[in-house]
């Protein structure tokens, strides 16, 4: 499992930048931004340099902790993917492109799409003694209007993105990143129930136009849950002591909750359930709410079975569970 803290690279260009940069200024701009995006706006309230880095120190974080774990499930349910070039809608800071690189250490090609200029520049000022990202293409303007005029690439990613557009913007977009994507596309929401509902609809427009899911649904069938129960994921990463004073926090680490989809051109080599819940550990017997091909399921699996007590002991909320052959 790759981990969920930024990349050693990423974190030194971060702390470059806030030489000299108020951190009561930060969590000032960064509330008010955060105020914003809550209440359905986009990143148009960014607009200086100073609010794009108060973004960045927010919410990099966590947004590429949820990234990076949806990219590692579908690394782990398609072994063979290996993709060489990436598409980032909605890109931002450059979060996701970063969780990319790391996902994937075949990607050579990264191209960046957002509409806001000043995270542009936060962005590539950020990946300019990258390794792997000093020489992304980041195209300035509509990200919509650029997605539709670019080339293909193996890999598409959408972070925290479609939740700031309408219903019906939501399916064009979402036409438009499945056309582009050669063998994959990822879309990540705040695991909300709206988040979730979002992840639905483009899940079942795409099946629609043949898509496969990898993950984390093991199947294309309609999702079983029922209301008010909704499918989401948690991914826990630790905070610096920069991230605890923007936050106002005094604990030690963030808990992200996320919902993804990952979308392929060819079957998924394998259908793994997922673990939909953190496991209840008991003394008799460990029970974990998994969705199966079927259907969703309460398994339980007796300590007395100590070989799959031991497996079933190393479960975790959003893990894949791949049936031993």
């Amino acid at each position: 499992m790759i981990s969920p803290t930024l990349p050693a690279e990423l974190k030194a260009a971060l702390d470059a930048r806030l030489q000299g940069f108020s951190r009561t200024d930060a969590a000032q701009r960064s509330q008010r931004i955060s105020t914003t995006y809550r209440a359905g706006g986009g990143s148009g309230t960014i607009k200086s340099e100073a609010d794009a880095l108060a973004y960045a120190l927010a919410r990099m974080p966590a947004t590429y902790a949820a990234v990076v774990a949806s990219l590692s499930a579908l690394a782990e349910i398609a072994p063979s993917f290996a993709p060489e070039t990436l598409l980032d809608v909605g890109a931002g800071p450059g979060t996701a492109s970063w969780a990319a690189a790391e996902a994937f250490s075949s990607l050579q090609d990264f191209t960046l799409l957002d509409t806001n200029a000043t995270l542009s520049r936060l962005a590539l000022e950020l990946a300019r003694d990258s390794t792997r990202l000093s020489d992304c293409r980041y195209l300035p303007g509509d990200a919509a209007t650029n997605l539709a005029e670019v080339s293909q690439a193996d890999l598409v990613v959408a972070s925290y993105i479609i939740g700031e557009l309408s219903e019906a913007d939501q399916r064009k977009l979402a036409e438009t990143m499945w056309a582009k994507a050669r063998h994959a596309l990822v879309v990540i929401e705040p695991g909300t129930p709206a988040g979730y509902d979002r992840i639905l609809a483009l899940r079942q427009q795409l099946i629609g136009l043949g898509a496969f899911v990898a993950a984390p649904c093991p199947h294309e069938k309609p999702c079983p849950l029922v209301a008010p129960d909704w499918c989401h994921f948690n991914q826990r990463l630790p905070r610096s002591q920069a991230h605890r004073q923007i936050k106002g926090a005094e604990v030690p680490f963030e808990d992200e909750r996320f919902i993804y989809v990952a979308l392929t051109r060819a079957p998924p080599a394998i259908r793994a359930a997922r673990v939909l819940a953190p496991p209840d550990v008991g003394k008799a017997e460990i029970t974990a709410k998994l969705c199966t091909e079927e259907n969703v399921e309460l398994a339980k699996v007796p300590r007395r079975d100590k070989g799959a007590y031991a497996s079933a002991r190393r479960w975790r909320w959003g893990d894949a569970v791949i049936a031993e052959s």
